[in-house]
């Protein structure tokens, strides 16, 4: 268990960034500083007056979870999906990479060091920074909310953001959990208390069952689902739902708190957004 650094010093400067950028600028300056108060966040939570419906009155940098336009997630109607032939494949090309497993009291996730790959998104690079689970899952398809979900979240140099998510139903062992059970369950005997975070040291982790082939997904332009609730990522929810087991799942959910066992935000209103389909098989 280690102590999460204090931050504040970094957190006044992207301030003064954002305040200063051009208008084209703070789009981007915002992303970065959404990533690092996602990531520290620890004064909200998914139940009682802190819970979701109250995230936008807690904090001033969390206002967008309340009046924001292009929220997450959001309900996937599949016949309302509209195919988009400019759509490409989802290339993820990732590779090994040293990763430390994560408890930040949010959440639970894998963090890179280096590069461990990227994600092609319109022919352009993202690389990937981190992974996390939510349960039950955020996203919906056809109002069917599944086990878990797990956010794969990359980033361009130009500070742009775009997450996979995949969606799991209760069945077989996940094979990539699989791999790191043995981690999941140390990392449960650790106690994390107000500003820390757990982390297990994990090694060099082969990330290639993250990298199947994605023959359908969906894709619209959201928000962070916690907050500070930042717009303007790209999301792509793969169409292919896998499986995870009621162990794994409990896994994932024990090294939390009570208030986040259940880490899933409600669907929000589209909008008037468009969910765009990729899907190989059809013209």
């Amino acid at each position: 268990m280690a102590p999460q650094p204090s931050y504040s010093f970094i957190a006044i400067a992207l301030l003064l960034a954002v305040a200063s950028a051009s208008a084209t600028d703070q789009t981007q300056v915002s992303l970065i500083l959404g990533i690092f108060l996602a990531a520290s966040a620890s004064e909200f939570s998914y139940a009682g007056s802190h819970g979701p419906a109250n995230w936008g009155s807690l904090d001033l940098k969390f206002s967008a979870c309340t009046s924001g336009e292009t929220q997450s997630p959001v309900n996937i109607i599949k016949k309302k999906a509209v195919k988009n032939k400019n759509l490409t494949p989802l290339t993820r090309a990732y590779k090994l990479a040293n990763a430390t497993l994560v408890n930040n009291g949010v959440n639970i996730g894998l963090r890179y060091e280096g590069n461990p790959g990227v994600l092609i998104v319109d022919h352009q690079n993202y690389t990937l920074k981190e992974m996390h689970w939510h349960s039950p899952s955020e996203h919906q398809i056809d109002g069917i909310r599944y086990a878990a979900e797990l956010h794969l979240v990359h980033k361009k140099d130009s500070g742009s953001v775009a997450v996979v998510s995949i969606l799991y139903e209760l069945g077989d062992a996940d094979p990539f959990i699989n791999k790191i059970k043995g981690k999941l369950d140390a990392l449960a005997k650790e106690v994390c208390g107000g500003n820390e975070e757990a982390r297990i040291p994990v090694g060099v982790l082969d990330n290639k069952l993250l990298r199947k082939n994605t023959r359908k997904y969906y894709r619209y332009v959201g928000s962070f689902t916690s907050p500070p609730c930042t717009e303007n990522v790209i999301w792509n929810i793969l169409g292919k739902v896998r499986t995870i087991s009621k162990e794994q799942l409990e896994a994932l959910r024990a090294p939390l708190g009570d208030d986040y066992k259940q880490n899933s935000r409600p669907v929000q209103s589209l909008n008037g957004r468009t969910i765009e389909l990729y899907n190989e098989f059809t013209d």
